[in-house]
């Protein structure tokens, strides 16, 4: 509803064919092409006054691969996470700049110091956190209530966001997958979700040097996944 959306899946996009080609279509030099062919169409379409909305629609249902082993989603998301700091720098003038309306006060900003700068700063509550424990600065219990309190809000947006899902669209045809999503969006704040932002701080020591570096994306495909599962299907049986 803010007309502040910055990213719309590469693989799940639809965009006027005129607005794309005047501003010369996807960036090779980006890892991150989708994000930055949006936040191009932004600033061209703001910069020339044109009313135009970039909404997500949430109806349709598609399909996409995901990384399937630890290291390639490690690779994915270290890569995600080099994109979205180049394009930030590469268009760091629409940062809080009144000419870009709330795409360039609102949403810029969010992505800047809400997602790219988002591993430093909670890896420094980390190392604060522990330093003064250890230092004896820092009350035990307030720093127990405190991350509580942090683990449970963010529990509470994935779990909020699945009530939404199912409230709107209902299409978790079985209990059993709406109670293991729900499941998922809890135990994500143990253990996985640091383990992305040890992958997205990566990008910060390496967003210069493999800028361009998309990395190995290994695909299986899903005929093959398929297959695999037939197969070991067919041998139980």
């Amino acid at each position: 509803r803010l007309g502040g959306n910055l990213i719309i899946s590469g693989a799940f996009g639809l965009f006027r064919k005129e607005d794309v080609l005047a501003i010369h279509g996807y960036r090779t030099a980006s890892v991150v092409e989708d994000l930055d062919l949006v936040v191009r169409l932004h600033r061209y379409l703001l910069q020339r006054g044109v009313r135009y909305e970039m909404p997500f629609i949430p109806d349709p249902v598609a399909w996409t691969e995901v990384p399937e082993s630890g290291k390639v989603l490690a690779r994915q998301r270290e890569r995600w996470h080099r994109g979205l700091l180049a394009a930030m720098w590469t268009y760091k003038t629409m940062l809080f700049n009144p000419r870009y309306g709330r795409v360039g006060l609102i949403a810029v900003p969010f992505y800047t110091f809400g997602e790219a700068l988002a591993p430093l700063v909670e890896v420094l509550g980390y190392v604060i956190t522990v330093a003064g424990l250890a230092l004896g600065v820092v009350n035990v219990g307030f720093a127990l209530l405190f991350m509580l309190v942090a683990w449970g809000y963010g529990m509470l947006l994935s779990l909020w966001a699945v009530v939404l899902e199912e409230a709107s669209f209902r299409r978790y045809r079985r209990l059993g997958d709406l109670l293991r999503l729900v499941a998922f969006a809890t135990l994500e704040n143990f253990g996985y979700r640091q383990r992305t932002v040890w992958w997205r701080l990566k990008a910060f020591f390496t967003v210069w040097r493999y800028q361009h570096v998309w990395g190995e994306m290994t695909r299986t495909g899903f005929e093959a996944a398929g297959g695999a599962k037939a197969r070991r299907a067919d041998a139980q049986g």
